[in-house]
């Protein structure tokens, strides 16, 4: 089992920044991957950023140029830098990881989530 407890969330104004990190405990040597994803109030969960084991990246079209995951493998942790924010990323995000990626559903495991709220 892993956990996962996400952290760096706030209010922040439009074309701020803020950084996420999602901290894995337990048996963390099991993870290969790591992602963001976010869900908006009335809107699915989206995939944000995902990073793989060996640093390969991935960035939804909406956050390229403004988002930047990053990992530490040591520590179990992954970040998400978010520059120049919008009020669209207002979201809750959520930490995902786990040893098998699915397209569909991510990976196995989930954090709670932290709210990024950005206003204009």
């Amino acid at each position: 089992q892993v956990q996962l407890v996400e952290s760096g969330g706030g209010l922040v104004q439009s074309g701020g920044s803020l950084r996420l990190s999602c901290a894995a405990s337990g048996s963390i040597t099991t993870i290969l991957g790591m992602a963001w994803y976010r869900q908006a109030p009335g809107k699915e969960r989206e995939l944000v950023a995902r990073i793989s084991n060996v640093g390969r990246e991935y960035y939804a079209d909406s956050v390229k140029g403004r988002f930047t995951i990053s990992r530490d493998n040591v520590k179990g942790t992954v970040y998400l830098q978010m520059n120049v924010l919008k009020p669209e990323d207002t979201a809750a995000y959520y930490c995902n990881s786990g040893p098998i990626w699915r397209p569909i559903s991510g990976y196995e495991y989930w954090g709670q989530g932290t709210q990024v709220t950005v206003s204009s």
